[in-house]
């Protein structure tokens, strides 16, 4: 089975999205479309057919682009199930435990709500990938604007089983200010402090700093190290409140 290739575009302020080809059968997906011309654009560069959009949660800047794109190619549109209301676009609803293709790679879906009610992710558990939306930041996570604490924990839990080695694609470029953060809480954390430096360097530059790996955040992400729900919450209020 031939590797994904797997394409950063960045979006408005600080949005990623992902596209992601299957060299095998010449599938294309794109996850989470803010916006729909840059994605058609790098697409159309590639000679990659669009032929399917996942997308992780209702958020306008993770499901803008899906009319136009949709539009434009016919591509299916795969949303969470329980945001069905939210995502009118969608043609196919998925939830925890479904699986999704792309060529012959397997993606499970993992229900992750907190930071939204019906909030999912995609793992590629053959490729060693996920796809986590707004779930998982490097040194951060997202913020619980329709669940809790404990769900957010529940997900960092559920993330930290995981290998090390698996590459995580966030939906956001939040990497510096949440290193930043990180130090405030955890602030003996010789490994976190040397990330921050790097952080600093390669922002200055103008370089991405994700996909990010489950093990750099099982070292350096004060949300994955909570060692409770409480913990967790308490964090993320201090964040919230920076």
């Amino acid at each position: 089975m031939s590797a994904l290739e797997i394409v950063r575009i960045p979006v408005l302020s600080d949005n990623y999205v992902w596209l992601v080809h299957d060299p095998a059968s010449f599938e294309t997906m794109v996850v989470d479309p803010a916006v729909a011309e840059p994605v058609l654009a790098e697409a159309d560069a590639r000679g990659w057919p669009i032929t399917a959009i996942w997308n992780t949660h209702w958020h306008p800047d993770h499901t803008g682009g899906n009319a136009d794109i949709k539009a434009k190619t016919g591509c299916e549109i795969i949303a969470p199930a329980a945001e069905r209301e939210r995502i009118p676009t969608a043609d196919r609803l998925v939830a925890d435990g479904d699986r999704v293709m792309l060529g012959a790679h397997a993606a499970d879906v993992w229900a992750v709500p907190a930071h939204t009610a019906g909030h999912i992710a995609y793992h590629f558990a053959d490729d060693g990938v996920i796809f986590v939306g707004d779930t998982l930041f490097a040194m951060g996570c997202g913020r619980l604007f329709e669940g809790t604490a404990d769900q957010m924990f529940a997900n960092m839990q559920r993330l930290a089983t995981l290998d090390d080695t698996t590459r995580v694609y966030c939906a956001h470029e939040y990497t510096l200010s949440n290193a930043r953060f990180a130090v405030t809480v955890d602030p003996d954390n010789r490994a976190l402090a040397e990330r921050l430096s790097a952080v600093e360097t390669a922002r200055a530059q103008g370089i991405a700093t994700v996909p990010t790996t489950i093990g750099d955040e099982r070292a350096t992400n004060p949300f994955l190290r909570a060692p409770s729900a409480a913990e967790l919450g308490r964090i993320r209020a201090l964040k919230d409140a920076a």
